[in-house]
């Protein structure tokens, strides 16, 4: 298990790509981020006290590949607590996070025949995998990626990166507007026999398409969720 460590993190970055989604980038001004891909971290807004409980947080999943120096999120406004960070963060400011939390791509599953399934910002824990040098090593990945629009697809430029890192890794992209929602009962036909599941997205998302799954003889073990929401 990792250690979980507490940083004093800067506030480098803040992309504000569409209304309601932010992507900000932070620099550890001395240890380095130390995680692995596919987890995530406790954000909190308030200061910390290392005599004190951990005040309160809210959970991010890491977007960013640990290969890299900054650590990056991306978040939706769409609570309480969004709204305070859209309000009170600030580039050049400080916040603390905790980490790492979670293990999606440290449980055992086999690195052949791997589906990538994620809604929105769902996609984001994988990109942490789909951008490090160890993606190199999975064979016949594939990825289903959903989005509301085209424009709500920001991450092209690291979905071309695990391209050129995987070259036998291939992508689907299906925007609400044109395409409808993903449909787990295309994706389940067109996959082959034996090949794990990823499921990472909205909760309600995750919960459907991981029992289609099993009620049509996928093993439990097969079928591995970012759900710690």
């Amino acid at each position: 298990m990792s250690l979980v460590k507490k940083y004093k993190a800067q506030i480098v970055k803040i992309a504000h790509p569409l209304p309601d989604i932010y992507t900000v980038y932070f620099k550890s001004p001395d240890k380095q981020f130390k995680y692995k891909p596919g987890q995530f971290l406790h954000l909190t807004l308030s200061e910390y006290d290392p005599s004190q409980q951990w005040p309160e947080s809210r959970c991010f999943s890491m977007q960013s590949s640990p290969e890299e120096e900054l650590l990056k999120i991306t978040y939706s406004v769409k609570g309480a607590y969004t709204r305070r960070m859209e309000k009170e963060l600030k580039e050049g400011g400080y916040v603390w996070l905790k980490l790492p939390y979670g293990d999606m791509f440290q449980k055992p599953h086999s690195k052949e025949k791997c589906l990538f399934i994620a809604g929105g910002t769902g996609v984001t824990p994988y990109l942490s995998l789909f951008t490090h040098s160890s993606f190199s090593q999975y064979n016949n990945a594939k990825a289903y990626l959903g989005f509301r629009s085209e424009e709500y697809n920001i991450y092209m430029q690291a979905l071309e990166k695990a391209g050129s890192i995987n070259k036998s890794f291939r992508l689907y992209s299906a925007y609400q507007d044109k395409d409808g929602l993903l449909d787990i009962k295309k994706i389940l036909e067109s996959s082959d026999k034996g090949s794990t599941y990823f499921i990472s997205g909205p909760p309600v998302m995750i919960k459907i398409f991981k029992k289609y799954l099993l009620s049509n003889k996928v093993p439990d073990s097969m079928v591995i969720t970012d759900d710690w929401e």
